[in-house]
This record gives structure tokens, sequence and C-alpha cells, in this order.
């Protein structure tokens, strides 16, 4: 069962942390509800603040996302449900 960072403890800048069974840490924006994870709290911080700016629009612009996700190795082919929403225009 996870376990959450203590209710009763000031919350640093509206972020809960839950410890996973597996040994991760999810970060929690209170407000916003976005969350990510990491191995440690510091990571699901960092994480979770890229989460926060591609939430809030704040996040680096992409012009071409299928050349973006090539130079990082992950396969952009179009499976049998379409283009996901994200990438349509």
């Amino acid at each position: 069962m996870a376990t959450t960072s203590d209710p009763n403890a000031d919350v640093p800048g509206g972020v809960k942390f839950i410890h996973e069974d597996d040994g991760r840490v999810t970060a929690r924006h209170v407000d916003s509800g976005v969350a990510s994870f990491g191995d440690t709290e510091v990571e699901a911080l960092r994480q979770l603040a890229d989460a926060l700016d591609s939430h809030f629009g704040d996040g680096e612009s992409i012009d071409d996302p299928d050349a973006y996700l090539e130079g990082k190795g992950i396969d952009v082919k179009i499976g049998e449900g379409g283009t996901p929403p994200w990438l349509e225009e």
C-alpha cells in the first residue's frame, strides 16, 4: 500500500509526496492534480516541474513532433487507431 507524506506537515509549494510500494516516489501538485514520479523526492520534483511547464503551456515548442520523437529514438509509426490527439493539428 502506498503512503503519503505527513498530512500534518507544511506542504512545500502545494506538493504532496506519495511513496509507492515499488520504491518510487510520486510528486503531485495539489492545486492542478498534475503528477510525476522518480526514484527520490528530488527526482520526482524535477519531473513534476517539467510536467507543470507542459501543463501550463510554458514548455518548449516542438515544430516537428515526428522528427523530435525520432531524434529521441521513439518509434513514430502510427497504429490502427490513427494519430494520437496531441499530435493532431
